[in-house]
């Protein structure tokens, strides 16, 4: 099976995230898209970072409805901050039936040269890229596909801000993860 693997911290997971997600599974030839919920991104801010529990949740939450969508903690018992490269490493280990692919946004390949071994990143791993707001889509590299996915402009860090000035941002949200935030002091 070919499993596409969507990092982030999903802090939290939003629309934005679903469309993405949804759009490599049904329009690319991913049988799976698989959230992997990174406790800490080495190249973010922890102090941001809701617990990794409850993003999971939210994640878990969120794609109910998707057959093809799943949730992975695998960075939870890995050392932190978590990279990619061993997370691959342990995932090919632990699913050898599966044929692992990257997927991400064109802003983190404009800079995946700062991520550990990023070279046997980009050699040994297919990378589906989507447009993100000011980044180039023409890349012509081995391994990189350019997915004409929708463009999305909403962030999480819009949506953590807008909670903390008191804003409805129930449209941005999955429904389910909306009611999980509705009364929480998580991002308040």
């Amino acid at each position: 099976m070919k499993v596409g693997l969507y990092f982030g911290s999903f802090n939290p997971i939003h629309v934005g995230h679903l469309i993405i997600a949804n759009h490599f599974q049904q329009f690319t030839d991913l049988d799976q898209v698989w959230f992997v919920v990174s406790p800490q991104n080495p190249l973010k801010k922890k102090s941001s970072l809701a617990n990794e529990y409850d993003r999971l949740e939210m994640v878990e939450l969120a794609i109910k409805d998707y057959p093809n969508l799943r949730a992975s903690n695998i960075e939870f018992t890995l050392p932190k901050p978590s990279y990619t490269i061993d997370t691959l490493i342990h995932l090919n280990e632990k699913f050898t039936e599966h044929d692992f692919a990257l997927i991400m946004g064109s802003d983190n390949l404009d800079g995946i040269s700062k991520w550990k071994n990023a070279e046997i990143l980009m050699r040994d791993y297919q990378l589906y890229v989507y447009p993100r707001p000011g980044y180039s889509q023409e890349e012509n590299l081995d391994n990189v596909e350019m997915v004409e996915a929708p463009l999305m402009e909403i962030s999480s860090t819009f949506i953590r801000n807008a909670i903390k000035d008191g804003k409805n941002i129930k449209p941005m949200l999955p429904p389910k993860v909306w009611e999980y935030l509705d009364g929480s002091n998580l991002y308040g």
